[in-house]
């Protein structure tokens, strides 16, 4: 007789595990808190990066098969390893990432994505945000070359379509409570819908019920001062219920509980994501500018690395400025390479023909100060070094309290453009402990029967930072191990 699994949540490591319980002989009903067009968790508010290792053009032809002879000509899409990919979060976490589940995650990546495409999944290359054309050439840059056609929105259509085709039964509006379990495991869980409580009874849950970002109280107290001020970037429903019904019987914690994703987000952005802006409130162009703080000064090194692998952490950055606000100030010589989230209408933005009158219009800001730190910075930049957005170019700055490391450019030539952004908060890098196999353990290390977990609920893999579209890989990855087991 077949098994029934039990996936909570509705976004893209539910509905893989979901999609991975069914091909494996399961009966799967998923239980998503949301309805309407506010299904999908935060997949549904992301750009839709996937990151993955290939060894070259062959293994991201079985990804994108519809590239074109002129595109392959005209690209240089390089390669990552696997190695690469565990070494990048290996890096950016400073090596605390679980390095069994971080194994688990680069090893299979491919293999991960390959089945989403057999499952309606097309994946596009992200030549808008990842690879800029030069001497005739893209070439892509950061270890991100993948992303899903029609983003985040666009992989929750594809997989709830599969879903729906493979006989996944998907309820909605139907907000988990808690696990029903026992000395045997788990068997179930609690789920009011429409304001009626009742019991689902299972042979294996899934909990894919994203992080705790959009719990105010859980942010103050697990993140710290300051954190109930920050915007939440994506959905209102991921208020930390899976991790809360999964410790109330004895499930591990693991991870970063006080750290999370957080970016340079829209000033003015409502206290939650909007579904008709989506992603576009994040400002990620910063490493071709400056940003200050109310003070007029610099206080990151914007050109530390690719944007890839220091946007998640800048948004705390941003949050521990005064007022928690920051603005980026771009001169005309770098105007054209900003990305289209920066050219829609709900932002918030000056220009000028000079600085002084710039410095009068970024509300908040010193101005004085701000001239005295663009002095100094413009006089600091190794002019003898050329610009190159594509690399680590090494055109930097000496002498400052914060040196840029690259892509230092002048601020000197008109018109200038500067944009007012705090902190976003994606997801929180705290969770529950799983193995390889993404099942539950307790607190004595043991495996919870018939729990599994997969996506931002899990703790261990990412800590203080993370590889830019790790988290959507994290999610698919261990989201077809967790319903291939479930339904084992």
């Amino acid at each position: 007789m077949s098994k029934r699994v039990i996936v909570v949540g509705g976004g893209n490591a539910a509905l893989c595990a979901a999609l991975s319980a069914r091909e494996n002989g399961a009966d799967v009903v998923v239980l998503e808190r949301a309805e309407g067009e506010l299904k999908g968790g935060n997949t549904a508010f992301t750009a839709g990066a996937m990151r993955v290792a290939y060894d070259g053009v062959d293994d991201l032809l079985t990804l994108m098969p519809e590239l074109t002879d002129e595109e392959l000509a005209n690209t240089d899409f390089g390669s990552y390893s696997a190695s690469d990919f565990y070494d990048d979060l290996a890096r950016v976490t400073e090596y605390r990432t679980d390095p069994e589940l971080a194994s688990v995650l680069a090893d299979e990546s491919l293999p991960t994505l390959q089945w989403m495409n057999k499952q309606g999944v097309r994946f596009v290359p992200i030549y808008g945000r990842q690879a800029f054309k030069i001497d005739g050439r893209f070439k892509f840059w950061g270890g991100l070359t993948v992303e899903v056609s029609g983003g985040g929105p666009g992989l929750v259509d594809a997989l709830t379509k599969a879903a729906a085709n493979a006989g996944v039964q998907v309820e909605y509006g139907a907000r988990v409570l808690s696990l029903i379990a026992g000395d045997n495991g788990v068997s179930g869980v609690t789920v009011r819908q429409h304001g009626v409580t009742r019991e689902e009874h299972a042979d294996a849950v899934i909990l894919a019920s994203g992080g705790f970002q959009a719990n105010t109280a859980w942010r103050t107290q697990y993140l710290g001062p300051n954190w109930d001020l920050a915007k939440v970037r994506g959905t209102q429903f991921n208020t930390g219920d899976g991790h809360q019904m999964a410790l109330s019987i004895g499930a591990s914690p693991a991870g970063n509980w006080s750290g999370c994703h957080a970016v340079s987000w829209e000033l003015n952005a409502p206290e939650f994501g909007d579904m008709a802006v989506g992603d576009h409130f994040q400002k990620h162009s910063y490493p071709w500018s400056v940003m200050v703080n109310a003070e007029g000064k610099r206080f990151v090194d914007e050109g530390a690395d690719f944007r890839n692998y220091t946007y998640a952490k800048y948004g705390r950055r941003v949050l521990e400025q005064p007022g928690q606000f920051a603005w980026q100030v771009f001169d005309s010589k770098v105007s054209h390479l900003l990305r289209d989230e920066y050219r829609i209408k709900q932002v918030t933005k000056v220009t000028a023909n000079t600085l002084e009158e710039l410095a009068k219009k970024m509300d908040g800001v010193d101005a004085e100060g701000f001239l005295a730190e663009i002095r100094a910075y413009n006089a600091a930049v190794d002019q003898d070094v050329p610009f190159d957005p594509n690399v680590k170019d090494g055109r930097g700055t000496s002498g400052l309290a914060v040196n840029k490391t690259n892509w230092a450019n002048t601020i000197e030539d008109g018109p200038f453009e500067a944009y007012a952004v705090t902190c976003g908060i994606t997801f929180t890098f705290g969770g529950l402990r799983i193995n390889r196999d993404a099942q539950v353990l307790d607190t004595d290390q043991r495996v919870i029967p018939n729990l599994y977990a997969a996506g931002e609920i899990v703790g261990g893999v990412f800590y203080f930072n993370y590889p830019g579209g790790s988290g959507l890989t994290n999610g698919s990855v261990f989201g077809k191990i967790a319903g291939a087991n479930a339904a084992g």
